[in-house]
């Protein structure tokens, strides 16, 4: 049944739609603050976008069978463009998220035994432990507004140091969230020369991104010089992501990774794990303070429920559903950015070499033709038997460049939105519209304040 044939579900509020005239420097300029409010009416309607940026063709992709194509059927030909390798090199190193060729390759057949659905089983119990400690901490803060984007932040940093290291991240997280928020606040937003100049020629924000590359490089390598000083007994099973990562040999070289591929392995998986969960949260708490009713389906499924296995998660159907429509309306990589290496032609896309191509999430999932009321919250669209089509729904990608993660953000997110809605009544404190932008993430573009009751 169409929740919609009930009651009429909520819109969420968004950024206004760019104007069709919007000038190259009003586009560069609102770029930096809030990519999303770049495009325009038609780029939720139309299959394919073509413009021009900075003497490149480039192409706005809706088209799912195009999609497949890029990130699917011959994604080789498309690597990441000089501006999003600045972005995030100086974070992620020469890490999985931005390896290359046989790099990425190697990184990838290597890495893939830690991710399986086994090995995530296998990392719930940390996750239970630090939702056992984030439920009195809640509890005791019910007569005052909350900052449920901080907490959440708090709580997602302490299950990536648990299920990494095994030791909690009362010392370190502080110095960890302040290298993210540095690096997010400027850093991480492109400039006019970075998506100008080659990545081979620095621009003037690279020396202030190469400066915080090693402080940022020896604060991990720190975690993992204590992670191994911690020690495991010989023969004992892995107890968290470094065991694996740190084991871990490619199954057809046998080669396993230095220490310096290590730090921006680590690096990558704490980063790119943490910070889009808790997006992803902070997003799912606002959905549902704005949405009661919906907010109380999620309390009653998990009402009785003891949540601490991968059996239990799954149990868990409409939190997994409001996850799903949560990452559908606030996709935490809202862009794929592109550049083919050569001509190609994508699902009758002429594509040149040097193009730019962009899949936004964010466009594809609001998509008026992919979608029925495709700004609205209505979770039960995904407990259909019509699933979405696989490349109209991305909110970890697609291809064999798909997130390798998926699978553990996917049963955290779950798991703490079920205990902490069975557990608590969320409401907003605070009643200015939060508009989605896209920086790094697709952040808010401020921090609300919640009242939470113990249910």
């Amino acid at each position: 049944m169409n929740i919609a044939s009930v009651r009429r579900p909520i819109v969420p509020p968004t950024p206004p739609r760019a104007p069709d005239d919007m000038s190259f420097l009003g586009r560069v300029a609102v770029i930096r603050q809030n990519m999303i409010a770049t495009w325009g009416q038609r780029a939720y309607e139309e299959d394919v976008i073509k413009g021009r940026f900075l003497l490149r063709n480039s192409f706005i992709l809706n088209q799912p069978d195009a999609i497949r194509h890029v990130l699917l059927s011959n994604y080789e030909n498309y690597t990441r463009t000089p501006a999003g390798i600045r972005m995030l090199r100086p974070v992620l190193g020469e890490g999985l998220l931005i390896a290359e060729g046989q790099a990425w390759t190697h990184q990838r057949r290597t890495l893939a035994p830690a991710f399986t659905p086994r090995a995530t089983a296998d990392l719930v119990p940390h996750m239970t432990a630090v939702l056992d400690e984030t439920v009195p901490k809640l509890e005791a803060r019910t007569s005052e507004p909350v900052d449920l984007r901080e907490i959440m932040q708090r709580m997602t940093l302490e299950i990536a140091g648990r299920t990494m290291f095994s030791f909690g991240m009362d010392l370190h997280g502080p110095t960890l969230r302040n290298f993210v928020m540095e690096y997010g606040a400027r850093l991480g937003r492109p400039y006019f020369f970075d998506m100008l100049l080659p990545v081979s020629w620095p621009s003037p924000m690279d020396f202030a991104r190469a400066r915080f590359r090693k402080r940022w490089t020896e604060f991990v390598a720190t975690l993992i010089s204590e992670r191994r000083a911690a020690g495991k007994k010989d023969g004992a099973p892995p107890r968290d992501l470094f065991d694996l990562m740190d084991a871990a040999r490619d199954p057809e070289t046998g080669k396993g990774f230095s220490d310096e591929q290590l730090v921006d392995e680590v690096a990558t998986m704490i980063l790119a794990g943490h910070e889009t969960t808790a997006t992803a949260l902070f997003w799912a708490f606002y959905l549902l303070a704005l949405d009661p009713e919906t907010q109380e389906e999620v309390a009653s499924e998990t009402r009785g429920e003891h949540l601490d296995s991968m059996a239990d998660i799954d149990r868990q159907k409409f939190a997994r559903a409001v996850v799903e429509e949560t990452m559908r309306l606030y996709p935490p990589a809202f862009l794929i950015a592109r550049a083919a290496r050569e001509k190609d032609n994508a699902a009758g896309v002429e594509i040149g070499k040097g193009d730019i191509i962009m899949i936004a999430p964010w466009l594809l999932h609001r998509h008026e033709k992919l979608w029925d009321q495709p700004n609205a919250f209505i979770p039960k669209r995904f407990m259909s038997k019509e699933a979405p089509d696989r490349f109209a729904y991305l909110p970890f990608g697609a291809g064999p460049r798909v997130c390798i993660g998926a699978p553990f953000a996917q049963a955290e997110s779950v798991l703490a939105l079920a205990r902490l809605i069975g557990a608590f009544r969320v409401e907003l404190a605070d009643t200015t519209p939060v508009i989605p932008c896209g920086v790094v993430t697709t952040q808010p573009d401020h921090a609300p304040m919640f009242r939470i009751t113990r249910r």
